[in-house]
């Protein structure tokens, strides 16, 4: 075959031919395949970088809380007539003052006074015969001299809360003071914090002791 090809000349241009052709086919087929080769390439180098990126970067942990930040009261003073005890005959006040001997107490406007309100009825009562709280207007008429006047009057009624009288809640009502009723205890604890929060001319306490009996007083 190889001589035959040789001694025919148009066997070996039909050849040359072929191969040519052959050559023209394959060339854009590996240049095309050459150019797309380094372009995937390149793109799963940079895929696999970007994900060693995202490893390399530890997850944020949340920062601890401070519940010291957060106690909005912690830096205000809190008021010398803030109730440090309450005791069964009296209270033992912040600045260091103490009442005892079986009084109540006055907290109003950052000064702290003993408050009997019994003697002016004359005998040591404070309920009605209907078991109300009722204190004589006499005994609330220094919020009458009082301006600006608070806004709100804590009243500690003794071991357990009682009902306030109509007469006694008319009587504050008509001089503007709302009221809020509580046992003594934690009427003592409500005024403290209301007290320090809005400030003690807006908030006034009247106290009765924890060892209060109707007919015998506290001692």
């Amino acid at each position: 075959m190889r001589r035959f090809t040789q001694q025919c000349p148009e066997l070996r241009a039909l050849h040359a031919a072929l191969r040519q052709r052959t050559q023209n086919r394959r060339a854009p087929l590996a240049s095309l395949s050459r150019a797309a080769r380094p372009c995937c390439s390149s793109g799963r180098r940079q895929f696999h970088s970007t994900s060693l990126t995202l490893r390399e970067k530890p997850p944020s942990e949340p920062q601890p809380t401070s519940f010291q930040d957060l106690d909005m009261l912690g830096q205000i003073a809190v008021p010398s007539t803030s109730v440090d005890v309450c005791m069964s005959d009296g209270f033992a006040l912040n600045s260091g003052i103490t009442i005892t001997g079986g009084d109540g107490a006055l907290l109003v406007n950052g000064e702290a006074f003993a408050w009997r309100p019994w003697e002016i009825k004359g005998e040591k009562r404070m309920l009605n015969s209907k078991g109300q709280l009722d204190i004589p207007a006499e005994a609330l008429s220094v919020f009458n001299i009082l301006w600006p006047r608070p806004d709100l009057l804590i009243i500690g009624a003794g071991k357990q809360i009682v009902p306030l009288s109509p007469e006694t809640r008319r009587v504050l009502s008509e001089m503007g003071i709302r009221v809020e009723v509580l046992d003594t205890r934690n009427a003592a604890s409500q005024f403290n914090m209301l007290a320090t929060e809005r400030g003690i001319d807006d908030v006034a306490a009247v106290l009765i002791p924890l060892g209060w009996e109707e007919g015998v007083g506290a001692a």
